[in-house]
């Protein structure tokens, strides 16, 4: 339901609504602050801010999802990757990219980075927006601000910023909707990165990331080349780790490419299906129980993708989808 601030302070006082601790959220001493804080820094009114706060509603489900397992799972690669290397995630991501082939080609045009890395991300998150998620935001940003210590202060930044996208869109913060983590639209893009790296890519005044995926396209592309991706070079190349290969040691020196062409070809590792770029890389290990670790040098745009989402898997299973994507598009627009 759409609810406006103006009505939200007419509620102040008379809905309460329980937490996961005593009361309203707008009574806790932790959201008067941040009120207060609200009011000092960027000039709201905190009654408005605290008649929206009142009618957040605590999640547990919200806490259930983002805390880590009690005992977690092994790694699984080949597990992780089937989530999204089918059918029909590849079928949406094709007919995603004809329907908007021009928006993606000027994209990539602009930003440097490709059609199919673009579509492949919004397939990840949000299969092509079908899942964008239907949590109220400023409700699950106020249960992980208040309510979860380990990442409250993560949190409460973001329901600041959310606050301050809703007055730069003019919109109820109420209105919002998205991920338990607070991940909005097409792109999953948290508050605080829409107001960095969102752009208005269809020309028409503002940002939706609920209706217009040609914003969400533009605003992914920028995100990536804001974050240091390099028009025309490699993503990642498998590579043939020797047995007698410490390979740990050189996965552990970390996600970002720091290991030097010759301290890879030191240790035996070489290139099984490509001459490596004479670039410093990364050593990936794509394990799965029971079957043998599948190794890649991920380079510098390997490393941008992860800045999207921390996890070389994740970064793994956007390429490899992207090369799939890439080539049934390029079979499709062939000359039969």
């Amino acid at each position: 339901m759409k609810r406006t601030l103006a009505v939200a302070a007419l509620s102040l006082g008379l809905i309460s609504q329980p937490s996961l601790a005593n009361g309203s959220y707008a009574e806790r001493p932790e959201a008067i602050r941040f009120a207060d804080s609200m009011q000092e820094k960027h000039g709201f009114d905190r009654d408005a801010v605290l008649a929206a706060l009142a009618q957040a509603r605590p999640e547990p489900r919200v806490i259930d999802l983002i805390r880590p397992p009690a005992t977690p799972g092994t790694r699984s690669w080949q597990r992780y990757r089937a989530r999204f290397l089918d059918g029909k995630r590849i079928d949406g991501g094709i007919a995603f990219w004809q329907a908007h082939a021009a928006a993606l080609q000027k994209a990539a045009d602009r930003y440097g980075v490709p059609p199919e890395i673009v579509v492949a991300i919004i397939g990840v998150e949000t299969y092509y927006g079908r899942n964008t998620g239907n949590f109220e935001t400023v409700s699950a940003l106020a249960t992980l601000a208040f309510d979860y210590p380990p990442r409250a202060a993560l949190f409460l930044g973001e329901l600041e910023q959310l606050f301050l996208l809703a007055r730069e869109q003019v919109r109820d913060p109420l209105s919002y909707y998205g991920s338990y983590a607070g991940a909005l639209g097409y792109p999953q893009f948290l508050p605080s990165s829409i107001r960095s790296y969102a752009v208005d890519f269809d020309g028409n005044g503002h940002i939706d990331f609920d209706n217009e995926p040609v914003d969400a396209i533009g605003s992914v592309a920028n995100y990536l080349a804001r974050h240091g991706w390099v028009r025309g070079e490699a993503v990642a190349i498998p590579a043939l780790v020797p047995p007698e290969a410490d390979a740990q040691t050189l996965v552990n020196a970390g996600i970002e490419p720091s290991l030097a062409p010759e301290t890879i070809a030191s240790a035996g590792i070489v290139a099984a299906s490509a001459s490596p770029p004479a670039a410093p890389a990364t050593l990936v290990d794509l394990a799965t129980p029971g079957a043998p670790t599948e190794y890649w040098l991920g380079y510098r745009n390997f490393y941008v993708i992860t800045r999207y989402n921390k996890s070389s898997f994740y970064a793994m299973a956007v390429y490899e989808l992207a090369r799939a994507l890439r080539d049934q598009y390029a079979n499709l627009a062939a000359p039969q």
